[in-house]
Order: C-alpha cells, then structure tokens, then sequence
C-alpha cells in the first residue's frame, strides 16, 4: 500500500512548530552567532549612512569595516581616517568595543543562563563559554571585566594622549582614545594610513600600545585571578592562569628574537629601534592586534613563516584576542607528547585534562584548518596575488589579526566577501563550535556498538 502523503496544512504545521522551537528555545551557539551578527549588520547600517562618509564608500566596504571591526580583525579595503567622518569613527571605535567584549557580555545568552540557575546545563555552558570556574559567580566576573576594560581603555587615552599631541596629531584627544580602544581589544584599527609606523621611533607610543594589546589579549579569566590572588582571596591561581603567563612571554620573546635574526628591515636599525621594532610586532602577532610598525610588504619569507605561527597560535582564551588560543595549542602539544610517550592521559604543568577538552581542541584545529583550506582554494580562483600573500592574508583573518601583506586593497568584491566570512567565522564559527561539540558530547548516549580499530 502506497503510504499517505502528508497534506499541506500538515507540512505547514510542522513547518510552522520547527521555527517556534528554534526561536524560542534557547541555544548558546545560536545566540552567540546571533548577537555577534547582529552587531556587524547594525554597524553596516550605520557605515552606510551619508553623515559616516566623507566619500561614498561601496556597499561591500562598509560592511568588511563593520565585520572586521566587531570580528575585533583590524584588516581594512578603506582608510577609516580619509573615508569616514568623526560619526563614522564613533561608530566603527562602538564596534570593536561591542566586538572585543561581546562574547564575554552577549546579554541574550549570559542573563538567560544566570536567570534561571536551576537549569545546570546552561550555567555550565555559560561558564564554559566566558571560561569561568564553577566556584566563581558569573555577575561578579563580567562586572569586573567591565570595570577593567573601561578603566585600562582610559589610562592608556592618557597616556598616549600627549605623545599624539606632541607629534602634533590632529585632534589628538579623539585619535589617543580611538588607539587606547583598538588596542585593548586587539582590533588594530588605527587612524594613522601607515598604521603606527610612523612612531617607530617612539618606545614609549609603541610600549603604550604593546602593555593595552598585552592586557586585553591576557585574557580577563587571568587577571581576575590574579587580582584574586593579589589580595589573598586565592591560594593558588588555575592551570589556565599559569599556563598563559608562562606560553605568552615565551611566544612573544621567540618571535621578537627570530624576527631579529632573518628580518633585515629589523636587524639593519640602530640596536634599541631594532629591539623594539621586533618585540613589537611579535607582540602584534602573538596577541593578534594586529598593528605594525614596520612595512609589512617586504618582509622576507622566513618573518613572515614566523608570523604565520604567531598569528595561527593567537592569544587567550576569554580575552580579547583570536588565533586557535594558547590553550588549545598546548592541550595539542600535549596530546602530542602523551602518545608518543605511550600515556593514557594528556597533562599540562602536571594536571590532567578532561578528555572532553582534548575533543574540543582537537575538533577546533579540524575545523579551522578546512574552513582555511576552502578559503584558500576559493581566493586562488578569485584573485591574483602570489599564495603565499594569500595565505597570509587569509590567515590573518581567520585569527582575527589585521596583519596584511598589502593583499586587502587588491582583492574583487569576490574576495573581499570570503575574508569578510572568514573574520565572521574567526569570531564566531571557534567558539560556537566548541560549545556546540561540548554540549553533543554531554548529550551523548553510550554507544551499544563496541569501538573498533582504525589503521592510521
């Protein structure tokens, strides 16, 4: 017998129950996809807008602006300073402000985890999410990461504030504040067409902008526990914690001291530019900020292999920064290092890792790598820039970094929307997939079917 086909208003109604269930039930990685998105299409909006622009600006322009600067990415097809007026930059610096702390203070998926605190599952998820241990209370952790976000933003306008207008900066105030916001959240917008080279003499500009890129890309996790730790509220900081401030120095001192070595526009300075220049843009690198202060596009092949470590590894897990994260990096190091020496179970600084966060961390390296090889394979079609351009260019997008070759100003409409996906996924598409493959392996039944050998 030939089965009943289902009626229209039958298929209507079960239509109609899908779309109820998904916009009313609650779901983190919908609402983290949702409020990032949201940003970037209110900030093209209002990008578009005559009163933003001194010129017109293409339709496609002003939304890389808007993405890179809420995906905190910093790479740019205008110049901000000649194409938008101050409104324009008002709206572009709200932005990186919204996108540097969105996924720590997203409202539609944080309160609706903390007003219901009988619902585990979305505590732990949300905990997860701004990398929260189960004995901190969530309120108390992003009211200080508000405080501290506002607080640094402000010291570090007033202090690059009379360096600005000693090199007599226009409107030196707004440009101090503008940098002080851009770096905190490693955007690397700058107001300055050269970015900071400019003030590639100046140590002190450069050391401004290096400790705000530094604390934005610590990670707010880190500095609450050493506040905690400082005033004797903690007995000992988290595995997280320790294993950031020793990764980080290490990074960005074996990136300024390769870069020394093969960079002969760095080496050829006088010593103490020399120095600074590299530590610089390691720092740049490594907390995926995203500004330079030498020319990019002659950097020989070996730099810019250094920077394409220092931008894949990136920055802190809840913090401003992108890259893969210094700590899933490490739990694949050490992933590494337990099966060559024949472990069961993978250690970092002598603590085992749940075997769910090895599953994450490896799943995110996947994820990453054929998002980056589609990316690719699309802009070899698109474009006509030398691969290796491209794969830095590429590269730097999807770790959010803002480093360029030169290549963003070359690309079509074509390849400018697949870096525009690439820094929406590089914000976005990391972190929704790690809860996503957190909350699927919290769900999952044991499997009836015993495990089987696979030949690798």
């Amino acid at each position: 017998m030939t089965p009943v086909q289902s009626s229209p208003r039958r298929r209507a109604t079960r239509l109609h129950a899908r779309v109820h269930h998904w916009l009313t039930r609650p779901n983190p990685v919908r609402y983290v996809a949702f409020g990032y998105l949201s940003y970037m299409a209110v900030g093209w909006a209002l990008l578009a807008l005559p009163i933003a622009q001194q010129a017109p600006v293409a339709a496609v322009d002003s939304l890389f602006i808007a993405v890179s600067a809420v995906s905190t990415t910093g790479l740019v097809t205008v110049d901000p300073a000649g194409a938008f007026t101050t409104f324009g930059e008002v709206v572009i610096v709200a932005l990186i402000q919204v996108g540097g702390l969105g996924f720590m203070t997203i409202g539609s998926f944080a309160w609706a985890a903390l007003s219901r605190p009988a619902n585990g599952l979305r505590d732990r998820v949300a905990r997860m999410v701004f990398s929260v241990a189960a004995t901190q209370d969530v309120r108390r952790f992003l009211r200080r990461v508000v405080i501290f976000t506002l607080v640094v933003e402000t010291l570090g306008a007033l202090a690059l504030y009379p360096r600005f207008a000693a090199a007599g900066v226009p409107d030196a105030a707004w440009v101090a504040l503008f940098t002080s916001v851009s770096a905190f959240c490693t955007a690397g917008f700058a107001l300055f067409s050269d970015s900071l080279e400019g003030f590639a003499a100046d140590p002190l500009v450069l050391g401004i902008v290096a400790l705000l890129s530094l604390l934005g890309a610590l990670g707010f996790l880190v500095v609450s526990e050493l506040w905690d730790r400082v005033r004797g509220h903690l007995p000992a900081l988290g595995v997280t914690s320790r294993l950031v401030l020793r990764a980080m120095p290490l990074m960005v001192l074996g990136g300024a001291a390769l870069l020394l070595a093969v960079e002969p526009g760095i080496r050829d300075r006088p010593w103490s530019q020399a120095l600074s220049a590299a530590l610089f843009q390691s720092m740049s690198a490594a907390t995926t900020v995203g500004f330079n202060s030498v020319p990019m596009a002659g950097l020989v092949p070996a730099s810019v292999m250094v920077l394409y470590l220092l931008m894949l590894v990136g920055a802190s897990p809840s913090g401003t920064g992108g890259g893969l994260k210094l700590t899933t990096v490490a739990v694949l190091a050490g992933l590494v290092r337990a099966t060559a020496r024949g472990e069961a179970q993978v250690r970092l600084l002598g603590t085992p890792v749940r075997e769910e966060r090895v599953r994450q961390a490896a799943s995110v390296l996947g994820v990453a790598v054929a998002v980056l090889g589609v990316a690719l394979f699309l802009l070899s079609l698109t474009e006509t820039a030398d691969f290796e351009r491209l794969l830095f260019e590429a590269l730097s997008a999807l770790g959010t970094v803002g480093l360029s070759l030169g290549v963003t100003g070359e690309l079509s409409t074509a390849g400018k929307l697949i870096i525009i996906a690439l820094m929406a996924i590089g914000r976005i598409g990391v972190l929704g997939f790690a809860v996503a493959i957190a909350l699927r392996a919290r769900r999952e039944a044991p499997s009836a079917t015993p495990p089987q050998d696979v030949a690798l």
